[in-house]
């Protein structure tokens, strides 16, 4: 079954000088305000597309990755994931650098590192990204 998600945003002005707001029709958060200074300079509680986009990717990654490591039975007991997607002005998105720290009973190092990357590629959002924005990802384990 498909699942379609939207996303909106209110704006007003224009690109330098506007303001909008962003919502998802699931409720789970907004209004958050976003401008063109949240984008291109400092986010001074604003957010923007690219830090959108990077809270997406680390969600996608972190469930693509929990469940590859499930199917190599050594689920993990916790990871957590960032990304930090980079945004040029006059460029586009350039960059999307996840990190992940797993801790994982039962698996080791190399193999926890071939399947991070492995989830590096297969996320779906890691897919959309591809041919268009450098991905790359350091993953620690975290094993006690």
């Amino acid at each position: 079954m498909a699942l379609d998600s939207t996303g909106r945003t209110h704006w007003e002005g224009d690109l330098f000088n506007g303001k909008g707001t962003a919502t998802v029709d699931s409720g789970a958060f907004g209004p958050v305000a976003v401008d063109w200074k949240a984008r291109s300079e400092e986010h001074g509680g604003k957010t923007s597309p690219e830090e959108l986009i990077a809270a997406a990717h680390a969600t996608c990654y972190s469930m693509a990755f929990s469940n590859m490591l499930a199917k190599n039975e050594t689920p993990p007991t916790s990871l957590d994931v960032s990304a930090t997607v980079t945004f040029v002005p006059g460029t586009g998105i350039t960059h999307s650098r996840l990190t992940v720290t797993g801790v994982v009973p039962g698996i080791d190092e190399a193999k926890f590192q071939e399947l991070a990357e492995q989830a590096k590629e297969n996320c779906p959002v890691s897919k959309a990204l591809q041919g268009n924005v450098e991905l790359s990802v350091e993953a620690t384990l975290a094993n006690a």
